[in-house]
């Protein structure tokens, strides 16, 4: 989707980045593809910021080409193999943020279901370079991230992950009504939690 800053009356386009390449230990079988809503947690994941989203990059690793299938009927999707997901989540970052080419992007984790549009759509009336959703307190995901501090990321040794990167910055925290944005589904007592929101 393309938004325009009417302020300066640019045009702005959004990309998403998800992440999908774990090997869902936690869980015990692949977390991904579980059922939620009639639907997957992948799925149910990116519907969400699907209609605020020009491009979405789903980076994947573990079970690859289940997830290249599933997500093949959303047009918008662009699913993209890294073949290091075994270094870790920050590998997979790095892998999807040489495929943006939005303004800004909203990075996630592919196991968030329950995030709500309007939690997107309330992040991006904001401008700063880093916007972090929280609910009482606490912050959750995704981030939205400005695509001018892409370089950054990929090119400083001294961030060991995301979050160094994030506390090396200046941040926007957005109050939210949504509790989704701290729920994953990492272990089977999280999954439980999830559906019984539905």
């Amino acid at each position: 989707m393309e938004l325009r800053e009417q302020s300066r009356g640019v045009k702005v386009s959004i990309d998403g980045v998800v992440l999908a390449a774990g090997l869902s230990s936690r869980m015990g079988k692949y977390k991904m593809t579980l059922k939620f809503r009639q639907k997957t947690i992948i799925e149910n994941c990116i519907e969400a910021m699907y209609e605020c989203c020009s491009n979405i990059i789903v980076v994947g690793g573990y079970n690859y080409n289940i997830i290249n299938e599933l997500l093949r009927p959303y047009r918008k999707v662009n699913v993209v193999l890294n073949k290091n997901y075994m270094d870790g989540m920050f590998s997979s970052i790095k892998m999807g943020l040489k495929k943006v080419k939005g303004n800004r992007f909203f990075l996630i984790p592919g196991d968030y279901p329950l995030i709500r549009k309007d939690t997107y759509e309330k992040m991006l009336k904001f401008k700063a370079n880093i916007v972090i959703p929280m609910y009482q307190g606490k912050k959750g995901h995704p981030v939205l991230i400005n695509s001018d501090l892409i370089d950054d990321i990929l090119e400083n040794d001294n961030y060991g992950s995301m979050r160094d990167f994030i506390n090396s910055h200046n941040f926007t925290t957005v109050s939210v009504k949504d509790e989704g944005i701290l729920m994953d589904a990492d272990t089977p007592k999280d999954y439980n939690k999830i559906k019984r929101e539905v």
